[in-house]
């Protein structure tokens, strides 16, 4: 089986020498989980980058999905969130052994995903509808990060760059972390969080309407949720007229169904943006369209 294009080197770029010893041991990862599971599996789907995922079925002819990964804290959030999810509103987990990097799924069939079906601000409301379905009270045992955790990033940014801006705008990180503290803090209201419902995590099932996948889990203000979809699948080469256009009328749509302040959700996009564009150069991407993006988000605020 050929990996996908960029797969080995993101693992390896992540996770050092665990992720060459988990590369190496790939092949026999994948004959432990076919006669763990009596799996046919078919070729890789395209464009990944952290996991590998392929298609196949049961010795039964059930439609799986199989997702492997370096055992990380991640994949053990994402299992015990599609455990609580439990078929509605996200794909179902069939069965794993997350500690060891292995889920088994349920295929969303047809599975095309929500961009390639709906207009924008079609598919901001059925993000908006399937957030509230998704959201609910985390047990009161669980291994969920919280927001916080997340927002850490802004520390280490601190840590290397001491009292300095890095490469970004005069003044942006130290606004943006302000602004998650005041945001945070005035928080009523904790749930679990899905962490990365954008528009290709959203998939159309026959049998069940749309669906998010690969949920992050993690705690936090429900405001918090949007900024994903926030940044994701915006006109192509588009001024910035037209980008702030299209980003007022997705607040103003979240705004209406959430029923949460706009301004406050403006604001933890702007929040995410930041540190989606933090996280991008940790990992030596290009953070700078995230941070065009943040600085249009702060004058919507």
């Amino acid at each position: 089986m050929q990996l996908p294009s960029g797969l080995q080197a993101t693992v390896e770029r992540t996770h050092g020498a665990a992720g060459r010893e988990w590369l190496g041991a790939l092949p026999g990862i994948l004959r432990e989980c076919r006669a763990r599971w009596a799996l046919e599996l078919d070729e890789p789907f395209a464009n990944l980058s952290y996991n590998l995922v392929l298609p196949g079925r049961t010795a039964t002819g059930t439609e799986i999905v199989l997702k492997v990964g370096v055992p990380c804290r991640e994949l053990l959030t994402e299992a015990a969130a599609l455990g609580l999810y439990d078929g509605r509103g996200a794909v179902r987990l069939l069965d794993h052994d997350a500690p060891r990097g292995m889920l088994l799924l349920a295929r969303v069939t047809p599975g095309e995903m929500l961009y390639e079906l709906q207009c924008d601000p079609a598919a901001t409301r059925t993000a908006a509808t399937l957030m509230r379905q998704l959201w609910r009270t985390p047990p009161a045992e669980h291994a969920f990060p919280s927001l916080a955790v997340w927002f850490k990033a802004f520390e280490r940014f601190r840590q290397q760059y001491g009292a300095g801006n890095g490469p970004f705008p005069p003044g942006l990180t130290a606004r943006a972390e302000r602004t998650f503290i005041e945001l945070n803090e005035s928080s009523g209201q904790s749930v679990l969080l899905h962490g990365d419902l954008h528009h290709g995590n959203i998939l159309f099932a026959a049998a069940g309407g749309w669906m998010a996948i690969d949920p992050k889990g993690l705690c936090g203000d429900p405001g918090y949720e949007m900024g994903t979809f926030m940044l994701n699948q915006l006109p192509v080469g588009a001024a910035d007229a037209e980008t702030l256009a299209v980003l007022a009328q997705r607040l103003m749509t979240f705004a209406a169904e959430l029923q949460m302040e706009r301004t406050r959700l403006a604001r933890w996009a702007f929040c995410h943006a930041v540190l989606s564009a933090l996280w991008s150069l940790e990992e030596a991407d290009d953070w700078q369209p995230t941070i065009r993006l943040a600085q249009m988000l702060e004058s919507l605020t």
